[in-house]
């Protein structure tokens, strides 16, 4: 870009940030809308700087810009809301499952390891990943997820020995997990 083009940019947002600003707030839900808002509508303005008209038809072509801008914010947001709103019904409609026998102690002992335990459990168990991929999803290596899944096993398997009121085999007190 060359220095005129830029000089003219300049220019133009030093002349008429001021009302851009103005007609985004009075518009926009919240101070931090209408700075996204103006982000985008200058941003335009530096894309397709060739395309502004020159001296106060300018200050036009950016309320055309900002206007178009505000509405993309606000189908964005209804977007959004919808999806939520659907998302609160089908949580809404979801129970966790009632768990007797031997499912309520596994699932007793399960909920007393740590979130890190369970995670790795849950991910093996629940989602059927492998250590590699496993270690993608936490950032680690495969061998560090073999030995974290071998001690979180280790730890249920004592909580499943407690909550049955067994004593640990082999002495385990959670200290080496």
């Amino acid at each position: 870009m060359t220095d005129d083009l830029r000089r003219r940019f300049e220019q133009v947002y030093a002349v008429h940030h001021a009302a851009i600003l103005g007609y985004a707030l009075r518009r926009a839900g919240n101070a931090d809308d209408a700075a996204d808002v103006i982000a985008e509508t200058f941003l335009t303005a530096w894309r397709r700087l060739d395309e502004m008209p020159p001296g106060p038809q300018a200050r036009l072509w950016l309320y055309g810009v900002a206007r178009r801008v505000l509405a993309n914010h606000h189908r964005g947001e209804r977007r959004r809301s919808e999806l939520t709103g659907r998302l609160c019904a089908d949580l809404a409609a979801w129970q966790p499952p009632e768990y007797t026998g031997d499912l309520a102690a596994i699932a007793a002992a399960f909920a007393r390891l740590g979130d890190a335990q369970r995670e790795l459990l849950a991910l093996t168990a629940w989602e059927g990943l492998d250590h590699g991929q496993i270690a993608v999803v936490l950032g680690c290596s495969r061998n560090a997820v073999r030995i974290r899944l071998h001690r979180a096993r280790r730890q249920l398997a004592a909580e499943l020995a407690d909550t049955a009121g067994r004593p640990r085999a082999g002495g385990l007190n959670g200290a080496h997990a």
